[in-house]
Order: structure tokens, then C-alpha cells, then sequence
């Protein structure tokens, strides 16, 4: 029989890590290759290396803020030389990454410029009418990321119908191109009014533009990224595009050739917000589909592991370092939004709380998220009630337990105090943390001044990140119609198994699932998933109308581009699985829900079945319907996938082995009801089928698992932890 080792498969477990003392000494044969996923997050970069024949390789190293790449490289050459992989043995590599949205967080993105028709050189600044703070009245929206003084008119027009009603004069365009260079802006964005009807007027500024601006300028246009109604919308989405061109590209360039530089020439792709992946390249020219690249991963993992272990619907919370992030995994598919904001800080994920923030109305998973992770600092607001974030103390100085200068206490210090995590353990025992340090600053900072004990004072830090984790939750399910109830919240990120009892416990949910390598997981999602590109085109008309009949026409032209584009990633058009997609509302209704379109013979759609497709989803999520009112198209879209060609599987008994340990205890805080409890410190594998009741730590490499005594946790047959409360319990 072949051996574990000549078979390739390596216990790189959740359990044990890849950088473990105790796998140094073992080698990954040669014939095996792996693909690598890599999520960057604000404390830790997350690398994750599944081989073709089983192998599961993990390690977290910290994120390097003044060049992420450096954090990269560096991860992925410890793994390879660790392991003895060599770089020819990579056969790709899947990037999920917050450079984008850091980049409009932190304003620090291109000079750029925007040229627009006669009249709506300010609708960035007129926005829409919506405030996302009611009562304040101070509040203050970001600036534009285009000032005045570089927004552009021409006195070209285009109608609604597509039909030129002034012509454009390119002698204006060369004029506004001699401003702009003037001005030393690297990048442009052309929103002409009306181009999502006809793009030709955008086409030839783009393309005149290309001839007058100096090399390397980068020029975007609306009709190329966004064809669809609703000038703001579009013209944000395109502005933030050309905001983020310049500085996407010259990262991309500079990962690829670190990675070059030690011997990696795989292909490059990136996860985009709506939950796909492209080339590096298409990333480059397109940076706004990768604005929420980073919490896209975690979610998509959850989705394919809910469909292939039959898993119910979840609620998936993403808890690091920096903030936590929660999204809805209904029926196996993830939920969609295109309604999204960004630059304002937190996104709670709700249509309710909108206008804080730049308009990006492309395809993004809805994902609520908030400033509460391990390192959030604990303060007091004004009127000296406890906060926990959303100021974090990051990678650097990271908390004060890091010993790495920082000086305000955090969630992970109080976290310590309660025995949830062992300050010696942390990444597998890499990082030391320095306890002392963490309790004199809690105690110093935060319980002399509520006047409580340590215990007391750090069991309540817990439970105020806990309450504000639950917004997230409740924004992206009890905000859209859905009752968490209903959902088994999916836990992961070096975090989310320590608080996950303590949220479902309060939204009196009943079940938790704890996946294999939860603190990698997004990085493990990246690798679960497929190649995928959207096309959208606006198309207003009313179904069954006479007009609705060339629903059928915008469809097939938009499957055809699609076809074309990703036949430029390399895709086969045999393989690429198209769906369709309307975004309908009731006539007179100010704003629509997409819904999915059936088609039978011939390609046509099946309106009837969109418009009870609507309807329902109406009533999901408003609470009511009419089946009296006319529905109307507004945007058609189409999405190509090409399913991932590796079936490889992990090892299950090697993710899940080990090295033998005795049994450790040690004393952990429960709350005052509890109290401090000897609690039994495990590893996943020492759980089985059987429910095995609470309290206990799960103790892994990359995150730690907090079981209280009123839940039992058991192992199910794909290595997933399930928590279930003891009133539950069978």
C-alpha cells in the first residue's frame, strides 16, 4: 500500500499548522501541484496551499501594510521551503485582497479626472437624497474623489432613446485632454448622459483620449463598466474605477514580479466582489469589481460547503482582526446586492442606511460589516458607556498582549484574561503573547474605571463586541425579511468560533458550524472559487408588453460579449454555464429586485415566471405583493461560470491528524452566572459523532473554539465542528 507520504497527503491540519514545530522535517512529494489562495487581511495575511492529490498546506503570517506583497511572498516561500515545494510544482494562484477599498478609506487613490455632458459636471456632488444618520445633523459626506476643478462638460448629448440630439465635437475633447495634462491626472473617467443607450459618443472620447494622453494614462468609460440608468450610480461606479486604475495596476504589476522573483510564473486571479474570480489582468482594467475582494472569499467557501454537505441555510460570520463580516447563504446560493456604498467607514448592508458613502452599482455579496474584531480598541464614548471599536489597533502595533508597543487595551486582551485564548498558543504557538502586560492595561484602562473585577470587566468587554456583531447579523437577515432563527450561523476567521456561541446564543439561534481550518477559511474559499464574469444592460419595458419582447434580443447580445469576454480569459465557450437575470419592479416603484429568468425553446424567457419570481421575492422581503400591478424590466443581466476543473479533495484523516498531547485544563470565565469554571482544553479530532457537552476550548492552529456549558459540540463526517445548545440536543 502506498504510504501517506509516497500518496502526498500531509497532516498540514486546522489543527496543527504548517510552521508547527512538529512538521518541519516532513516533504510534500514531487508530483503533486497546488494551487495557492491568499487573503490579506488588517492583522494577519492567510495563505492556504491545496494540492492536486489531497494535500492541505496553512499558514498565517502578519499582514505588511507598507507593501502587502512583501507579507505574501514571504508567507508563500516559508510554506514551499518548509514543505520542499518547489515554484514550478504552483499551478495557480487566487488572490483575494483590500487594497481597493483601503485605497478609498485612506484617500490616497489617483489624480483623476471626469468628463461629462453639459450639466452634470456636480451630479457627484447632488448624489441622491438619502442620509444614513437621520438626526445628525452634522454629519458629512466624503468629498468626491474628482474635485470640481477636474470635471469636464461637452456639449455633446445623447436621448434616452439612443438617438444623438447634438453631436460631439472632438475639438472639445482636445482641449479638456491639454487641461488635464496640465494638471498631471493619471487617470480619466468618461460619463457622457445617456450612454448605457448608446455608448458610440464614449466610445470616441475614450478613444481620442487614448491618442492625446500621455502613455500609461488610464481612460475608463461608463458604457464599457456600467450600461445601465441612473446617472449618479453610474457615474461613481466609473469614477471609482478610474480612481483605483493607476494604483491596482501598479500593485498587480509588483505581486506578480515578487512572485517572478521566486520562481512563480503561474497564472494570477483575483476574487471580485460578486463572489468570482478574473485574471489579473481584467482586474487591473477593472479594479471596481474588486472593491469587496476580501470578504467575498469566506462567504463563497461557506456556499460550496453548505451545497456539498448538505448543510442547511447559514449565516456566515467572518470575525478577524479588524472588523467582522456576516452574509446570507440561502438555498445554497449567496445573496446579491448591487445597491453598495463605499468610503463610508462600516457598511451595515442596508438599503435603509445609505448616502454615507461613494455609489458602486456593481455586483457585490451582500456583506454587513462592522468595526469589531480581535483588535478593536475598548474605550468610552461621551457619555462614558463602554465601547469596542471600530478603532483597531491592526497589525501594527496590534494589541497590547503583541508586545509590539501598542498601549490601548483590545478585544483580544480581554480575551485573554478569560482564558479563551491561550497567550501561548496563538498561530500554533508562534506568536507569544504577553499576559501580564494585557491584564495591568485592562485593569488600568478600563475595570478601575467601571469598577468591576477583571473577570466581570473583560466578560463584558466580550459581551458589548458580541451585541455589536449581531448588527451585522441582523442587517443581512432580520433587515431583509429573513429570521436568523431559521439559519445555522457559520463561524470562521481567527475569531468568529470564540464569540459564535455568545451571538447565536442571543439571536436564539440553534446551531453553530465551525468548518476545518476556520481561521484560513477565506483563503480556502479562494480556491473553491469558479471563473465568473456579469454583463449587465439596462432595458425598460413592461413584461408582457408589447415592448418586453426585446428582452429576448438584449439577452442574446449580451450572452455573445459575455462569450467573447471570457474566451479572453481563456475559457472554453462549451464550458461556460450561462445564467440569466432581470432586475424588475412594480410599475411606479422607485427602486427594483433582481430575480433569476427561466428560458425555453429558442432562448426566449419565460415572463410569467419572472414576474412570479418578483413577486415572491417582493413579499420575502417587503412583506406584501400585488399580483394587480404591472412589472417592470429595468436592467438585464447575465452571468457566465466556468466550474472549477479540479476535483481533488482534502485528506480529511490528515487535515484532522495531530500530534498526541495529553489532555491540558485550565480556568475559564463563563460569565457571572457561571463563573470561572476547569474547563478541558481539546483538540478538533478529540470530538466524534456523539454530542459532548460544554465547557471546553478547541485549541487549533489558526483560531480557537469557545464551547460554554449549555452547548455540546460533536464532529460531523466532512471535519466540521457542530455546536448545538443542550435544550437542542436530541
Amino acid at each position: 500500500m502506498e504510504s501517506e507520504e509516497a500518496a502526498g497527503r500531509i497532516p498540514a491540519p486546522s489543527g496543527r499548522g504548517a510552521g508547527d514545530r512538529q512538521d518541519r522535517n516532513m516533504t510534500v512529494t514531487e508530483p503533486e501541484t497546488f494551487r495557492i489562495g491568499i487573503d490579506v487581511g488588517g492583522t494577519f495575511t492567510d495563505l492556504v496551499f491545496v494540492g492536486d492529490r489531497g494535500a492541505l498546506l496553512t499558514r498565517k503570517v502578519p499582514t505588511t501594510p507598507d507593501n502587502y506583497g512583501r507579507g505574501i511572498v514571504s508567507g508563500i516561500s516559508q510554506l514551499m521551503d518548509l514543505h520542499g515545494i518547489r515554484a514550478g510544482r504552483i499551478s495557480a494562484v487566487i488572490h483575494a485582497t483590500t487594497v481597493a477599498t483601503n485605497t478609498i478609506l485612506e484617500g490616497r487613490g489617483a489624480k483623476a479626472g471626469l468628463i461629462t455632458t453639459q450639466g452634470f459636471r456636480d451630479v457627484l456632488e447632488f448624489r441622491r437624497l438619502r442620509i444614513p444618520e437621520m438626526y445628525t445633523l452634522t454629519f458629512k459626506r466624503p468629498e468626491p474623489l474628482v474635485p470640481r476643478n477636474l470635471r469636464f462638460e461637452l456639449g455633446e448629448r445623447m436621448g434616452a432613446d439612443g438617438a444623438a440630439v447634438r453631436p460631439l465635437d472632438l475639438t472639445e475633447v482636445d482641449t479638456i485632454a491639454e487641461r488635464l495634462i496640465a494638471e498631471g491626472v493619471e487617470s480619466v473617467a468618461v460619463c457622457l448622459i445617456n450612454s448605457y443607450a448608446n455608448k458610440a459618443h464614449e466610445v470616441a472620447v475614450a478613444e481620442r483620449l487614448a491618442e492625446v494622453m500621455p502613455g500609461g494614462t488610464f481612460v475608463t468609460y461608463s458604457a464599457d463598466l456600467l450600461p445601465e440608468i441612473r446617472e449618479y450610480e453610474r457615474t461613481s461606479t466609473t469614477v471609482i474605477n478610474a480612481y483605483l486604475g493607476p494604483v491596482l495596476q501598479r500593485y498587480f504589476t509588483s505581486l506578480v514580479n515578487e512572485l517572478k522573483a521566486i520562481g512563480i510564473d503561474a497564472p494570477v486571479q483575483v476574487m471580485k466582489s460578486d463572489g468570482g474570480v478574473m485574471s489579473v489582468t481584467q482586474a487591473a482594467l477593472k479594479p471596481a469589481y474588486i472593491v469587496e475582494s476580501g470578504p467575498s472569499a469566506g462567504v463563497i467557501g461557506a456556499a460550496d460547503l453548505a451545497r456539498s454537505s448538505g448543510l442547511p441555510d447559514l449565516i456566515t460570520l467572518d470575525m478577524g482582526g479588524t472588523t467582522a463580516k456576516a452574509a446570507m447563504v440561502e438555498g445554497g446560493m449567496v445573496a446579491k446586492t448591487s445597491d453598495y456604498e463605499v468610503g463610508a467607514g462600516i457598511n451595515l448592508s442596508s438599503r435603509l442606511q445609505m448616502g454615507g458613502g461613494h455609489a458602486l452599482k456593481l455586483p457585490v455579496i451582500d456583506i454587513s460589516e462592522i468595526g469589531a474584531g480581535g483588535g478593536s480598541i475598548i474605550g468610552f464614548d461621551g457619555a462614558g458607556v463602554l465601547t469596542v471599536g471600530p478603532r483597531s489597533a491592526g497589525a501594527a502595533p496590534g494589541p497590547v498582549a503583541y508586545d509590539a508597543g501598542g498601549e490601548d487595551p483590545t478585544l483580544t486582551d480581554a480575551m485573554i484574561m478569560l482564558g479563551y485564548i491561550n497567550p501561548e498558543y496563538l498561530v500554533g504557538g508562534e506568536l507569544k503573547l504577553n499576559k501580564p502586560k494585557a491584564e495591568a492595561i485592562l485593569r488600568e484602562k478600563v475595570a478601575d474605571r467601571v469598577g468591576k473585577s477583571l473577570n466581570e470587566t473583560a466578560h463584558g468587554v466580550f459581551q458589548v463586541a458580541a451585541g455589536t456583531m449581531v448588527r451585522a447579523v441582523k442587517a443581512v437577515s432580520t433587515y431583509r425579511g429573513r429570521d436568523p432563527r431559521d439559519f445555522t450561523l457559520f463561524a470562521m476567521g481567527g475569531n468568529g468560533p470564540v464569540l459564535a456561541t455568545e451571538i447565536a446564543t442571543t439571536l436564539e439561534m440553534k446551531r453553530v458550524v465551525i468548518p476545518l481550518n476556520p481561521g484560513v477559511f477565506s483563503a480556502y474559499g479562494l480556491l473553491r472559487t469558479p471563473i465568473q464574469h456579469e454583463l449587465t444592460q439596462s432595458f425598460i419595458g413592461l413584461l408582457g408588453d408589447a415592448g418586453g419582447e426585446g428582452i429576448d434580443a438584449v439577452f442574446a447580445d449580451l450572452e455573445a460579449r459575455l462569450l467573447a469576454l471570457m474566451a479572453e480569459e481563456g475559457c472554453d465557450p462549451a464550458t461556460v454555464e450561462i445564467e440569466r437575470f432581470a432586475d424588475l419592479r412594480y410599475y411606479g416603484q422607485a427602486h427594483e429586485l433582481t430575480v433569476p429568468v427561466e428560458s425555453g425553446a429558442g432562448g426566449r424567457s419565460d415572463q410569467a415566471q419572472m414576474r412570479e419570481a418578483f413577486s415572491a421575492e417582493h413579499e420575502a422581503t417587503y412583506g406584501h405583493r400585488t399580483d394587480e400591478a404591472p412589472v417592470q424590466s429595468v436592467n438585464l443581466r447575465v452571468i457566465g461560470t466556468v466550474a472549477l476543473k479540479d476535483g481533488a479533495e482534502v485528506d480529511l484523516r490528515a487535515a484532522l491528524a495531530q500530534p498526541e498531547a495529553e489532555t491540558r485544563r485550565r480556568e475559564v470565565y463563563f460569565g457571572a452566572e457561571a463563573g470561572s469554571l476547569d474547563t478541558p482544553i481539546l483538540r478538533r479530532s478529540d470530538l466524534g459523532a456523539a454530542p459532548r457537552s460544554g465547557p471546553m476550548i478547541v485549541e487549533e492552529y489558526d483560531t480557537t473554539c469557545v464551547v460554554p456549558p449549555d452547548w455540546a459540540a460533536t464532529l460531523d463526517p466532512n471535519g466540521n465542528i457542530i455546536l448545538t445548545r443542550e435544550e437542542d440536543v436530541q
